[in-house]
């Protein structure tokens, strides 16, 4: 019988802490047992729980949870899914291609593993990551636990304000497409000595890439065998396996103290980088460049840029970010906003969802769907001096539902749906989301 939830999910924490404090006292220690707690039942319980959490679209073989739970059950496929690695019979399935439209019109590939592949991932991931976790370099913030988009922010607007003004803002070409599988793999023993984790993590490297097109007809675009280089956008174990291989950037620049030495200080968020510099750029550039080499890592030329934060802006994390003065005290401090890309994007889908064409949907559906593009959008850019431009996008949501209760109306005056579509019947009546347009740094205050 599988436990509770509630005391996987315990027990879990408990096997993650001993992990950390072992891996963290002992920085050259190589685990060799570590298959046995993958199999173990409240870590596939919890790894099950935290996949479905994700609400992931179905891989290759279309079963979804709902299907799961159905057909077959929760504890009857986990048994027999435990039983599977127990018996080492347990091999990963071909993994789904997709394309994400991008904002600049181009698209994202995805790689979607079938759900079985999703949750021994997140078992294997649950395991291993705090092994990693005790010997990543603060310089590192995206996807780990307790690290935040935010907190990479704070780090820039540190050393913005403490004269490291000059900037490289890096771009890495195709990063997850070119990462080495036997350097990674290397770098993965140097903690992991457990020879069927490290089997685990290699089949999923190797896994065959399919793509659908509309007729249904199947292609393999990538991955199999021979494949040496690459691990797919979309997995659950990718972006800790891409924080591993960028982790030896980290750990040079740590070691041989660059920040120090030159002034330069990195702040990573995955493969996404900015160094700032409060005296030259042109060494670290050269250092930045050369250890990316060792990695077989290029930057993309037409898009790494080096920039005075005190005279142009720069882009992270969809934010937009320069040095400007207070026109009321003269102190010059970080200004901190979305990126107009950011600022598109989102006014991109609020017309989407409010066009003409819309006017056959419930009113109540399209504001729900406004409701959740907005608030994300917002909590993530409500920081730094973001509320001016969530005021705007706030602004424009309610425009763009007014304009498609016009149509419904047939309300021709402009003039007139202010009175018949006040703020007071978009919001309290219709329940359309509030954006925070209070100073971030008031709540934060509060």
């Amino acid at each position: 019988m599988l436990e509770t939830s509630f005391g996987s999910k315990e027990r879990v924490r408990a096997l993650q802490r001993t992990l950390y404090r072992k891996a963290k006292q002992e920085p050259e220690f190589r685990f060799y047992s570590l298959y046995d707690k993958v199999c173990c039942e409240a870590v596939l319980q919890t790894a099950y729980e935290l996949v479905k959490q994700n609400k992931g679209s179905p891989g290759l073989n279309g079963v979804t949870f709902k299907a799961i739970e159905q057909q077959t059950g929760k504890q009857k496929y986990l048994l027999a899914l435990q039983t599977r690695l127990k018996e080492n019979t347990y091999r990963a399935g071909p993994i789904k291609r997709v394309d994400i439209p991008k904002g600049n019109g181009e698209t994202r590939p995805l790689g979607i593993p079938d759900i079985e592949d999703r949750i021994v991932q997140m078992a294997v991931k649950l395991v291993i990551e705090p092994i990693f976790e005790a010997g990543f370099s603060d310089n590192s913030y995206g996807f780990r636990p307790k690290r935040s988009a935010h907190q990479a922010m704070d780090s820039i607007t540190d050393a913005l304000r403490k004269g490291y003004a000059r900037v490289i803002d890096a771009d890495l070409s195709k990063y997850f497409d070119t990462i080495v599988h036997q350097k990674l793999m290397k770098t993965v023993a140097q903690r992991i000595a457990d020879k069927r984790i490290l089997a685990l993590l290699n089949q999923w490297l190797k896994a065959v890439v399919i793509k659908v097109d509309k007729g249904g007809k199947k292609t393999v675009i990538a991955g199999g065998k021979k494949t040496t280089k690459g691990t797919p956008q979309g997995g659950v174990i990718s972006p800790l396996l891409a924080n591993i291989y960028l982790n030896i950037l980290d750990r040079i620049w740590d070691k041989h103290e660059l920040a120090k030495k030159y002034k330069a200080r990195l702040v990573r968020y995955a493969d996404d980088l900015v160094i700032l510099c409060a005296k030259e750029v042109d060494t670290p550039f050269t250092l930045l460049k050369h250890i990316l080499s060792k990695l077989d890592l290029q930057l993309n030329e037409s898009k790494t840029e080096i920039k005075d934060a005190r005279h142009e802006k720069f882009g992270f994390l969809g934010f937009q970010v320069g040095l400007v003065k207070n026109q009321r005290t003269g102190s010059v401090f970080p200004l901190v906003e979305p990126a107009p890309k950011s600022m598109k994007a989102v006014k991109q889908k609020i017309k989407f969802f409010t066009r003409r064409e819309m006017n056959p949907v419930p009113i109540n559906d399209i504001v729900k769907i406004l409701n959740a593009t907005v608030r994300g959008w917002s909590q993530y850019f409500h920081y730094g001096h973001g509320h001016k431009k969530i005021k705007q996008v706030k602004y424009y949501m309610e425009e763009s539902l007014r304009s498609q209760l016009r149509y419904r109306h047939k309300v021709k005056n402009r003039g007139a749906s202010y009175h018949k579509f006040p703020r007071t019947y978009l919001y309290d009546f219709l329940g359309l989301y509030k954006p925070p347009v209070t100073p971030f740094w008031k709540t934060v205050h509060v």
